[in-house]
């Protein structure tokens, strides 16, 4: 992948779609130094992500999560119209256009042509395999799936999962780069609908569902579950860390003393159902009572904000700590 090693020099990156995760993606190229070229077909789009840029950074800074001012990252991105002139030159590209294979395929199509023809491309699509939308590209093995966590400044896992023709070597130069920009990526060896990602959170969520639609607890408490339970060790370790720690003897021991539970318990639910309309205005009817619709956009900064106060806590904790 045509990325220099030298900080001063770094050739620029592009991010297709200037939507909330396209919107996080430059922020995450632009605040570790490269110059980014964000492009929309939608001109209302173009015309509003600088400002959701310019407000994100502002909030980073107040946490002290980027050195530089905001203004300093905000230079290094421009807003572009036309595709070819975004795409000239840069060393590589992050698709974060609508989730549809129709879209994507459209737009896959047109970056075949219009991307140099050893740069790598990766879609942040959330389960659509890369498969589904790059078969027909003459340049098909550059491109990959690169599925951030939404917000992608602040969340940095990355998941990458290449297409079954896609060139190894290109998977590597992507996690790199990742790597160089702040972000912590793993490799997924094969296609899998959902990724690793959205097939865990998929399993708590459907077990989330059938619970408060068999009467168990009520959606606010079963977010309680999570948020005041599981979720505080989940913020710093994954799920084989969290038993490995649980049993005296480790995570064989766990596994003998609690896998006859865990394994009925999922053979209660061998027969999953769809989340249907009557659920999901039952579910939707609690939330409003909690969060009114016109304060969604609202929450949401109150998220990033308090994600970041955690990331910066995180940060403190492990220079403390020496590790």
């Amino acid at each position: 992948m045509a990325v220099t090693s030298q900080p001063d020099v770094l050739p620029p990156v592009a991010v297709v779609g200037a939507g909330l995760v396209g919107a996080g993606w430059a922020i995450v190229f632009a605040r570790a130094g490269y110059p980014v070229r964000v492009y929309d077909e939608n001109a209302k789009i173009r015309d509003s992500v600088m400002a959701l840029i310019a407000g994100n950074l502002k909030d980073l800074k107040s946490f002290h999560l980027i050195a530089e001012s905001p203004e300093q990252v905000l230079g290094r991105i421009t807003v572009q119209a036309d595709l070819a002139e975004a795409m000239s030159g840069v060393a590589y590209v992050q698709e974060s256009v609508f989730e549809t294979v129709a879209v994507k395929t459209k737009v896959y199509a047109a970056l075949d042509l219009a991307v140099p023809p050893h740069v790598p491309i990766g879609s942040s699509s959330s389960g659509i395999p890369a498969s589904a939308f790059t078969e027909n590209c003459k340049t098909r093995a550059r491109m990959m799936i690169a599925h951030p966590v939404n917000p992608p400044y602040l969340v940095p896992l990355v998941e990458l999962v290449p297409a079954p023709w896609t060139d190894s070597n290109q998977v590597d130069a992507v996690f790199d780069l990742m790597k160089a920009v702040g972000q912590e990526p793993i490799r997924i060896t094969k296609e899998v609908e959902g990724f690793v990602l959205n097939r865990l959170q998929g399993a708590l969520l459907n077990e989330a569902w059938a619970l408060f639609k068999e009467g168990y607890a009520s959606a606010e408490d079963i977010d309680k579950t999570v948020a005041a339970g599981l979720g505080l060790r989940w913020s710093f370790m994954g799920p084989f860390e969290t038993i490995d720690l649980n049993a005296p003897a480790g995570v064989a021991d766990y596994a003998q003393r609690l896998g006859p539970l865990y394994h009925s318990v999922a053979q209660s639910r061998r027969d999953p159902k769809a989340w249907d309309p009557n659920l999901i205005e039952k579910v939707e009817a609690e939330r409003r009572t909690h969060l009114k619709a016109e304060d969604l956009d609202a929450r949401r900064a109150w998220r990033d904000r308090r994600l970041m106060a955690l990331i910066a806590s995180k940060a403190k904790a492990a220079k403390d700590l020496g590790s």
